[in-house]
C-alpha cells in the first residue's frame, strides 16, 4: 500500500519539521522526567502521576511517527504550482461566515485534512461553502482567494 502524498508550502514544512524537532528534544525529555519522578514516589499501580506521564509519552511517540511519515511523503509547492482561480494548498482565502457575518482567513498550508482545508479545496471565489465541524455545519462564502 501507498502511502498517501502531503501537500505542504514551505511554511507548512518549516512548521512540521518545526514541531517534530520539539517533539524530540524537549517533550521526550519533558514526559521521561515526569516518569521518572513519579516512579519515584513508589507503588505505580495506582499512580496517576505515572499513568498521565505514560499516557503523554505514548501520545508524543504517536505523532512524531505521524510527522514523520508526512514528512517523508511531503511535496513542498510553490506560488507558482497555486492556482489563484480555485482553493489550493498555499492559497489564502478570506471568507465570510453566512450565519454570523464574521469574515475570517485561512492560509491552506498543508491542512488539506483538516475539515475547513478539505471543504474549501478546489472551490471558486464566490462559492457558498458547508465545512462539517463538530459542533455541526458552518457555512461560508468564499469572498477572495490569493497566494
Amino acid at each position: 500500500m501507498s502511502e498517501k502524498e502531503v501537500i505542504l508550502t514551505p511554511e507548512g514544512l518549516a512548521k512540521l519539521e518545526q514541531e517534530l524537532e520539539d517533539l524530540k528534544t524537549v517533550k521526550r525529555k519533558e514526559v521521561a522526567a515526569r516518569i521518572k519522578e513519579a516512579i519515584s514516589y513508589g507503588d505505580i499501580s495506582e499512580n496517576s502521576e505515572y499513568e498521565e506521564a505514560k499516557n503523554e509519552q505514548a501520545f508524543i511517540e504517536g505523532r512524531i511517527l505521524t510527522l514523520e511519515k508526512m514528512l517523508r511523503n511531503a511535496r513542498i509547492i510553490t506560488n507558482e504550482d497555486v492556482d489563484t482561480g480555485v482553493v489550493s494548498v498555499g492559497s489564502t482565502v478570506k471568507l465570510k461566515d453566512l450565519e454570523f457575518g464574521d469574515i475570517v482567513m485561512y492560509t491552506i498550508v498543508g491542512s488539506n485534512e483538516s475539515p475547513v482545508g478539505q471543504a474549501l479545496l478546489g472551490k471558486a471565489k464566490g462559492s457558498i461553502v458547508d465545512v462539517q465541524v463538530p459542533a455541526g455545519v458552518i457555512q461560508y462564502e468564499i469572498l477572495d482567494i490569493n497566494l
